[in-house]
């Protein structure tokens, strides 16, 4: 009887379990994307960018982190009008938390700042990457969308968090020195993963035109010599409110809200929520998209 008696209450807790294990897989996971923002060359607007597409969403009710992973030149602070006194190292050093080091912006946006100190991963121990794997963690709940703005160029730096992303958004204008380096950028990613999410966006153009022309050479010889497809997520026209904007430390999509450029900007994070198809959570996703970033450091 004593037996009996054990057998059934083990039974009955592990129906307990099996059936709170079912309820809490019905309870949808929050979904969460990791997009990274990046260009073959600098000066083409590619930090602003991001600032400004990071607070279009978040008007959508999109919940946005944004991490500067631009090495030697974190700024995206700066263009969104915001004071970072802690960068990833102090998480990964166990000073701070990740709620610590992340800064909330305009609209509700949060920075977390790379700064120089995500070079030490390239020497992490294991207990810091769980230390930092476990803090991107705890944005489950507090994202939608992870934008890592990187520095611009082929560096081992910028290639791991492209390379490590789900997806690329190449910003280049349609000077042929910037359309070349983005099709360098393209030939890269192509060489070692073929089937890149690679989205485009060409600034500072004059005419829908001239935006066209160059998003159609750019494609034309993608598809001819690397055999790669890109999107055209969107044009910025050139505006001259983009400048004003930036020496007052105020993103343009607050600053002149009915300029062109804003409407441009609004447009892109239009496509970008509406023509997605969310695959993972947020948990599968930022886990490896740290352990990948690392793994390439090495």
């Amino acid at each position: 009887m004593d037996q009996a008696t054990k057998l059934r209450d083990l039974i009955n807790k592990r129906r307990a379990t099996e059936e709170k294990s079912t309820a809490f897989k019905k309870i949808p996971a929050k979904k969460a994307r990791v997009i990274c923002v990046t260009s073959g060359k600098g000066g083409v607007g590619k930090t602003n960018f991001t600032a400004n597409l990071a607070i279009a969403l978040s008007k959508q009710d999109q919940q946005v982190v944004i991490v500067d992973a631009d090495l030697g030149l974190a700024n995206i602070d700066v263009v969104l009008g915001v004071m970072s006194k802690y960068t990833l190292l102090d998480i990964v050093k166990h000073r701070k938390n990740i709620l610590d080091v992340m800064n909330v912006g305009p609209q509700g946006v949060k920075i977390i700042s790379g700064g120089s100190g995500i070079i030490d991963l390239v020497d992490m121990s294991s207990e810091h990457i769980n230390t930092l794997v476990s803090s991107f963690d705890e944005i489950t709940d507090r994202a939608d969308i992870l934008l890592i703005d990187t520095g611009a160029g082929l560096s081992k730096s910028v290639m791991s968090f492209v390379l490590a992303a789900e997806e690329v958004i190449i910003v280049t204008t349609g000077e042929p020195t910037s359309i070349t380096d983005a099709y360098a950028m393209i030939k890269t990613i192509g060489l070692q993963e073929k089937n890149k999410d690679i989205k485009l966006i060409i600034n500072r153009i004059e005419s829908i035109n001239e935006g066209k022309a160059a998003f159609e050479k750019l494609e034309n010889a993608c598809k001819k010599f690397l055999n790669i497809k890109i999107e055209k997520l969107g044009f910025i026209m050139e505006d001259n409110n983009v400048r004003k904007a930036v020496n007052a430390q105020t993103p343009f999509i607050i600053q002149y809200p009915n300029s062109s450029v804003s409407r441009n900007i609004e447009l892109i994070a239009s496509k970008l929520t509406n023509n997605h198809q969310e695959k993972k959570d947020i948990i599968g996703k930022s886990s490896s998209f740290i352990y990948r970033v690392v793994n390439m450091f090495k």
